[in-house]
């Protein structure tokens, strides 16, 4: 992915000194989401959790840019001042694709999401995102037309992004089916199933297998060299000892959305609702697995993004 040039990168997006340095020394960056932070995960472990992520990066020899959008601009690689008030601002807005102009223009706090952490990693030549889990096509969806921006994004965004697959509380086939009308491929690394986020399994398969970085890299190299444009999903399972078992997060996804049909919880409050309620319920061991999967995801999308540059310049 090349780079645009900086006096067109200048009009909205701004650098840390860290992220400045890796681009002048051509290291391998990794973007990160900021809605994982703000809306997420509860304070402080939201803020421990991003850091945690940053440093697995680092130690695994690329570098991290975490991405928010503050004071009118795009904040690529964020300072732990930034960091804390992510975490702790209750005005932080949740930025989606459509939501970046007005946050940018009126010089509001905002968290981005995958689609939007997509949008502004391929602004700043950033070719490879790692969060927790992608949006998908919400249950019910045939009638309330809900499915997430993500989506939509990866169909046309060049940017590979390293997940634990999609939150049980999701439609998984129907989403998986969306991916795949739009020519959006699914890399699942280490098993031939497809993730659902707190568990490893979902009952699905994904489209093709690649366990190394060097695979993965090629893959996604391929795929943007034959000219198709948009992002690859690669799912990334979480650890087998962190893992939540199948049944239990299953009853428990089906009571907290049933708490949130008759709450009429609705569009960007339904998943940190559900989160937040599958906390409780599992008293808080749903949270000790998400922060499990972010950190594994971290160390894999490091080695993906250290694979890149070699994979390209062949």
């Amino acid at each position: 992915m090349s780079l645009l040039p900086m006096t067109q990168l200048n009009t909205f997006l701004s650098f840390s000194q860290e992220v400045l340095d890796a681009r002048a020394a051509g290291k391998a960056i990794v973007a990160l989401e900021s809605t994982i932070i703000s809306h997420g995960m509860p304070y402080p472990q939201n803020v421990e959790m991003a850091r945690e992520a940053e440093q697995i990066i680092r130690d695994g020899g690329a570098v991290p840019a975490t991405i928010a959008i503050i004071d009118g601009k795009i904040c690529v690689g964020l300072s732990p001042e930034q960091l804390e008030l992510l975490g702790t601002s209750p005005d932080a807005m949740k930025v989606s694709r459509r939501d970046l102009p007005f946050v940018l223009s009126q010089g509001k706090l905002g968290a981005t999401t995958v689609a939007a952490t997509m949008i502004c990693a391929e602004l700043a030549g950033i070719s490879v995102f790692v969060t927790g889990g992608i949006g998908g096509v919400h249950r019910g969806a045939e009638t309330s037309f809900d499915i997430s921006a993500d989506l939509q994004e990866l169909a046309h965004t060049s940017v590979a992004v390293v997940c634990a697959g999609v939150k049980s509380i999701l439609d998984i086939g129907l989403t998986l089916e969306y991916l795949e009308t739009h020519g959006v491929p699914v890399i699942s690394v280490g098993q031939e199933g497809f993730p659902a986020f707190f568990t490893r399994e979902s009952g699905f398969k994904a489209d093709f297998r690649l366990d190394t970085a060097a695979e993965q890299a090629a893959f996604i190299a391929t795929k943007w060299q034959l000219g198709l444009k948009g992002g690859v999903v690669v799912s990334n399972p979480v650890p087998a000892a962190q893992a939540m078992p199948k049944e239990e997060i299953d009853a428990i996804t089906a009571q907290a959305l049933q708490e949130a049909d008759k709450g009429g919880v609705k569009g960007k409050q339904v998943t940190p609702f559900l989160l937040a309620r599958i906390k409780q319920l599992t008293d808080g061991r749903s949270l000790a697995t998400n922060i499990a999967l972010v950190k594994h995801n971290a160390k894999v999308g490091a080695a993906l993004a250290i694979a890149m540059p070699a994979v390209v310049a062949r």
